[in-house]
């Protein structure tokens, strides 16, 4: 299995790993796209039948990638060869069309061009062209596509073309990872504060129009330095490290995504398991996930967003009840759900009696 570091695919990809190796599948997990951190290290640490292979190859959607990207489809043959996997499980597209002698699944988490289209209105420059084939060379080979959401789906489908074989399985969270606590009088947010699709300026804009604190969770500057997020009326708290996120998701009152972007939301998910209401982006995949079990507001419209915020709080009565159709339907997304839905999938592809890489 692949997963890059400096994202929510890490998140996932380690309490998907926790209910295989508890299943007693081994997994081969081989790491891309930055050094581990000392928390991410802890967490691989603890997962016994978990054997991590560390490398920093640039991930396919960073700026100028395509030397990285080839020494790591060739590092990734070699971890092949010498491990013998059952299913090749990739967390990226582009390395879908590399020769595996495994099957390979592919899991479309995210990507440039729908990116591109929901956060700036229009269809990705020219420059993205080589970008768009090796993707949609990977998403083709792949023996299956897995989304997140059916709305990330569809957007796969848009652009790179109609699958062979694809289905949807929902992300997940641990709740004991995420019990609620008092609730205190701020809201929460948290992502990579950088991106676009975060939409840290509609909380900036709403945030002076607020009589509570807005506080932001997450890394400001982009992994090569080219964006960099601004802060003046939010209050930073900078990269934080799991157990402390969830500790501050467990007393905010309600938890802010006015996502523009975001193919499932893992954040939204934590934090409604934390017992926060989610007020979030009117987009398809967050309705998708949450129906009724959030507010949602226009990315675009500030304005919008701090009026939600603001009858949130008061009173809060209608909080506390958005907040126990949010936790409900949180609990509905379970780890075991999930893993029990990817070794189906491994099952059709390949008895899964040895290991996933």
């Amino acid at each position: 299995m692949t997963a890059d570091t400096v994202g929510g695919v890490w998140s996932y990809a380690l309490e998907l790993c926790r209910q295989l190796c508890s299943r007693g599948v081994r997994v081969e997990l081989a790491t891309m796209g930055a050094p581990l951190s000392p928390a991410q290290w802890r967490e691989a640490r603890a997962l016994p039948g978990l054997t991590v292979h560390k490398s920093t190859w640039r991930l396919e959607w960073m700026d100028a990638p395509w030397d990285d990207v080839r020494a790591a489809g060739e590092w990734l043959l070699e971890l092949e060869a010498r491990l013998s996997p059952d299913v090749v499980h990739l967390n990226g597209y582009c390395h879908g069309a590399w020769p595996f002698r495994a099957p390979v699944l592919v899991v479309a988490h995210s990507c440039v061009l729908s990116w591109w289209e929901a956060v700036k209105h229009e269809p990705a420059p020219a420059r993205y062209a080589r970008y768009r084939d090796e993707v949609a060379k990977g998403l083709h080979a792949a023996s299956v596509v897995v989304a997140p959401t059916r709305a990330m789906l569809d957007a796969v489908t848009r652009h790179y073309g109609a699958l062979p074989s694809a289905r949807v399985i929902p992300n997940a969270r641990d709740a004991q990872a995420f019990a609620p606590a008092v609730k205190e009088r701020f809201v929460l947010a948290a992502g990579r504060l950088w991106d676009e699709a975060k939409n840290l300026a509609a909380l900036e804009a709403a945030a002076p129009q607020l009589p509570f604190p807005v506080y932001v969770a997450g890394d400001a500057t982009s992994p090569g330095g080219s964006e960099r997020a601004t802060t003046r009326s939010t209050r930073p708290l900078g990269h934080l490290p799991p157990p402390v996120l969830a500790d501050w998701m467990a007393r905010a009152s309600v938890y802010a995504l006015p996502a523009r972007y975001e193919p499932f939301g893992l954040s939204a998910l934590e934090a409604a398991l934390a017992g926060c209401a989610l007020v979030l982006g009117d987009i398809p995949s967050l309705r998708e996930v949450w129906g009724d079990a959030a507010r949602f507001v226009p990315p675009d419209d500030p304005r919008a967003l701090a009026r939600t915020l603001r009858l949130l709080m008061n009173p809060s009565s209608e909080r506390e009840a958005l907040a126990a159709r949010g936790r409900q339907r949180a609990l509905t997304f379970t780890p075991g759900r999930m893993a029990e839905a990817y070794l189906e999938l491994y099952a059709g592809l390949v008895r899964p009696e040895r290991r996933v890489s």
